[in-house]
């Protein structure tokens, strides 16, 4: 598998980068959840783990727009529907800018609540506001109300990507697979290298 990405599949570090962030969001949701259910005491060290991750997801997310800056993906399938194309934009558009503005919630949150941001006890983030109850409670709102619309539009995504898999049988899944070569799936052989 190549590092970069290619025309035809996305490169090792786009995938790495890609399903990283998928397995942290389903961490940062169980975090959550536990937190959820404990009492005030058992909240602490769960919520810690919660912005820790967080942060890493905020690091990884400014990591890979930066690689998709100087790695171009894939190029677009010619087998897509004209109306798929900008869906197809407008959804990795929304699934960035949410991914990205989460973490900053959260964090906004926190330091309105005056509890420290740490990552993983290593270091500790500056605060982004001064404490306030009200802002406190309209990050609480508004990083519940961005989740759910993370989950919605990932849902979307992985649909998506489903659709094309099994119904239009091409290979817009099969470019992000972990060990997926596109050849390979094909039955042609490759004489590219990957």
């Amino acid at each position: 598998m190549r590092f970069r990405n290619t025309s035809a599949s996305w490169g090792a570090l786009s995938k790495i980068l890609h399903w990283l962030v998928v397995f942290l969001i389903i961490i940062q949701w169980a975090f959550a959840k536990y937190a959820a259910a404990q009492p005030l005491s058992g909240k602490l060290a769960p919520l810690s783990l919660h912005k820790s991750f967080g942060i890493t997801i905020l690091a990884l997310t400014i990591i890979r727009l930066t690689w998709r800056l100087l790695s171009r993906g894939p190029s677009t399938l010619a087998s897509l529907r004209p109306w798929e194309r900008p869906l197809a934009r407008i959804s990795h558009v929304l699934l960035y800018g949410l991914i990205t503005v989460l973490p900053l919630t959260g964090w906004l949150m926190s330091s309105a609540r005056n509890f420290p941001v740490s990552w993983f006890g290593v270091f500790q983030l500056p605060d982004l506001a001064p404490p306030s109850h009200l802002l406190f409670e309209e990050m609480k709102h508004l990083h519940e109300v961005l989740f759910t619309g993370l989950i919605a539009v990932a849902l979307l995504h992985c649909l998506g990507a489903l659709k094309h898999h099994f119904l239009d049988r091409n290979e817009v899944l099969i470019r992000m697979l972990p060990f997926a070569r596109i050849d390979d799936l094909r039955g042609k052989p490759s004489g590219r290298g990957e």
